[in-house]
């Protein structure tokens, strides 16, 4: 039997389906040996290794998602999820098993009667994070379940994550009933909320809201202010549901008493929870509920002064029948789940081996919970759907387009339709006529979900993001052989590929994706940039002097050594400037094979990066002690062997070295600094831009995933 079978049993999935390897070492060793998992123990008291330190819970969509740090995993029964930001949330799971009460998850706070399960397991998927537990004499297992559907926009769309509780080694003759609530806490507005109860299609539905909505505005930890949270539930395999909202004590005094709820529903208070119990069927020794979580914000993007929704609307206009089709739709979606499960872990291990699996399966879902699929909440009209990005825990802009050219290679392998989504809200911002510049936008609003327009105040990156616009246009033009973006904005390319003819070889003072070098000229990157984005104009529409010109900066950057040391051992951040730095900027050159660099460019860097490698990785440039786990992502795929394997081996380090507690972060310390130890995050906590891990998976080609 295979070791995973018995938690695959538990889940419904199939028994030869193995989980990414994330957590194969706990299994194998114990709880008691692993540091998340036993927190009196010092992280470097052993090797780093393959356990992540965050469970996502549920991950959908912005304003809303629920993570569970590392260390309280071993403590799930009094756990507290979080909010990316680091705020709790309230939601937990209590069981009863013939009379004795038990906590499984998030009882942070002691109540007579109730005594902790104990924990034995846990794991994670690129769609799944699962826990074993036992209470009494029974096994259960808590699945938290946020689907990931490239090509399904009505399944990716849905703002809703499942949780689904299973129960093994039940008898005829046992008793058996799980209960679960959350609070205000989700609402962004926890002081202050409401809470309505409804049932619809056999579904039974709590939704609770801020009392003083803030249309298109976040509170101070970036919650929405606007929509409602969404807990629903229902009736199934044989159980009796019963429901009830009012004060958190009296509500879980009642299901410890009862093992069920009284269906009433007091208003709100500032210590209540609204509540679910389901009496089990006993005459089948396995059996399971599932529930719904999620946030709705019918007015969801403010873009250029009209309103989008979510796309699931054309067909679901409102939240009942939206999250009654979502528990319908359970049964597909995990049997998708599970061969996106194992597509990801085989495309990682059968090219890079399970720690590049690893680093893809910990990625997924993060990026995929920070989009928006919306269509014009006016018309419902599929045909003009649209894709919508946050800067997460940096700034807030909206639809970045480095943050998105930071992700395009995730959506090139699952689903290039997927940039063109991204891109459609930029371009049809770039050509309205009050936006005259000759290069591409940084962004298209400072504040998500406001895409109101590019700040005059905000951030100007006039060589980075024109090639990054020229670069992912080609990659979706290649992907698809379709030219719906170049024939429709045919004059906005040929205006940013002109720009970067005539100002790529040697820019001006300006911004770069290395925003700690600030403003300086002539960065050799920028240039690489420009280089990759006029060769794909020029495949684009196939004028070749656009490629020749490409090729002509190429050349001189490695050839002629404007962009090398002296004899061209690795290239410099600046021209006549001999500090190095992280070339990621002709990625492109590698995916498209256009050869603008020589081979001898890509064999000086892959011999030269693992001479600077710092203890915990490569920094982005000679000066820092910090690197970024995207853009080291991107140069693995420019590099071979003994640096390959490097960085991923180091990206996947940093995943598993015990000292972090936060969403994935894609900035870390490389070496010990005056405020942070090799190993920990610095900055950028949950942000989409982890796309870039996709790289190297990339480079075997477009729309790998079928579904």
């Amino acid at each position: 039997m295979c070791p995973w079978t018995p938690l695959n049993a538990a889940l419904g999935l199939r028994e030869d389906l193995s989980p990414a390897s994330l957590y194969r070492g706990w299994v194998d060793r114990g709880i008691r040996d692993d540091p998340a998992m036993n927190p009196t123990r010092e992280p470097h008291d052993q090797p780093w290794k393959t356990i992540s330190r965050v469970f996502q819970l549920a991950r959908r969509k912005l304003g809303r998602g629920a993570w569970l740090p590392g260390y309280q995993a071993s403590s799930l029964p009094s756990s507290s999820p979080q909010f990316w930001f680091g705020n709790n949330l309230t939601w937990s799971v209590i069981a009863r098993v013939n009379g004795q009460t038990y906590s499984l998850f998030g009882v942070s706070e002691e109540t007579e009667g109730i005594q902790a399960a104990t924990v034995r397991d846990g794991n994670f998927t690129s769609t799944h994070s699962t826990f074993l537990l036992t209470a009494g004499s029974k096994n259960f297992t808590l699945d938290f379940f946020s689907p990931v559907s490239p090509t399904n926009y009505l399944r990716q769309s849905l703002p809703f994550s499942y949780l689904t509780i299973s129960v093994s080694g039940i008898s005829s003759n046992d008793s058996v009933q799980i209960y679960s609530d959350i609070d205000s806490s989700w609402t962004g507005q926890p002081d202050n909320a409401t809470w309505a109860f409804s049932e619809a299609n056999k579904t039974s539905v709590f939704q609770l809201s801020p009392v003083e909505e803030a249309l298109f505005s976040q509170n101070p930890q970036e919650q929405a202010l606007w929509g409602e949270t969404v807990y629903a539930t229902r009736a199934q395999n044989g159980s009796v549901l019963s429901s009830a909202s009012g004060p958190s004590s009296a509500i879980r005094s009642q299901f410890v008493a009862n093992g069920s709820l009284g269906n009433s529903y007091a208003n709100w208070t500032s210590d209540g929870v609204v509540a679910f119990a389901h009496e089990m069927e006993t005459t089948t020794e396995n059996t399971s509920i599932t529930f719904a979580i999620g946030h709705v914000r019918e007015q969801t993007i403010n873009y250029l002064g009209n309103t989008q929704t979510g796309y699931y609307r054309a067909i679901y206009p409102n939240t009942t029948s939206a999250v009654s089709y979502f528990l319908d739709d359970y049964s597909d979606a995990l049997i998708e789940s599970i061969n996106m499960d194992e597509f990801i872990q085989k495309g990682g291990e059968s090219s890079y081996g399970t720690n590049y699996s690893d680093i893809l399966a910990l990625s997924l879902r993060q990026i995929y919970g920070g989009m928006e699929l919306t269509i014009p909440n006016d018309t419902l009209d599929t045909n003009d759907t649209m894709a919508f990005i946050k800067e997460i825990s940096s700034d807030g802009n909206i639809n970045t387009v480095d943050v998105i050219y930071a992700s395009f290679p995730v959506f090139y392998v699952l689903n290039s339709d997927y940039i063109r989504l991204l891109l459609k809200p930029v371009f049809e911002y770039m050509d309205q006529t009050n936006y005259t510049y000759d290069f591409a936008v940084h962004d298209i609003g400072m504040d998500y979900p406001n895409a109101t327009g590019h700040s005059p105040k905000g951030e100007f990156m006039p060589v980075e993001e024109s090639g990054n616009i020229l670069i992912m246009t080609y990659a979706y033009e290649s992907a698809t052989n379709a030219t719906n973006i170049s024939s429709t904005y045919s004059p906005l390319l040929q205006k940013y590929a002109q720009y970067l003819s005539t100002n790529g070889k040697y820019p001006d003072a300006q911004l770069s994706l290395n925003d700690a070098l600030g403003k300086v000229a002539n960065q050799t990157n920028l240039a690489m940039k420009a280089a990759s984005g006029l060769a794909c104009y020029g495949h684009l529409t196939s004028q070749q002097n656009y490629t020749d010109a490409g090729k002509s900066i190429a050349d001189a950057l490695y050839n002629g050594r404007l962009g090398t040391d002296p004899n061209g051992t690795y290239f410099t951040t600046q021209y006549d400037n001999d500090s190095w730095f992280l070339a990621y900027n002709h990625y492109a050159d590698v995916l498209f094979s256009f050869d603008l660099f020589p081979e001898e460019a890509y064999n000086a860097t892959t011999a030269f990066y693992p001479t600077v490698r710092k203890p915990a990785g490569v920094a982005l440039d000679a000066n820092l002690d910090w690197g970024q786990t995207n853009w080291q992502g991107f140069v693995a795929a420019t590099v071979t062997d003994e640096a390959r394997d490097m960085f991923i081996s180091d990206i996947h380090a940093y995943i598993a070295n015990g000292l972090n507690d936060v969403p994935f972060s894609d900035r870390y310390w490389v070496q010990d600094s005056t405020t942070g130890e090799a190993g920990e995050y610095f900055a950028f906590r949950a942000r989409p831009a982890l796309g870039s891990h996709f790289a190297l998976m990339a480079l075997q080609g477009a729309d790998q995933w079928v579904g």
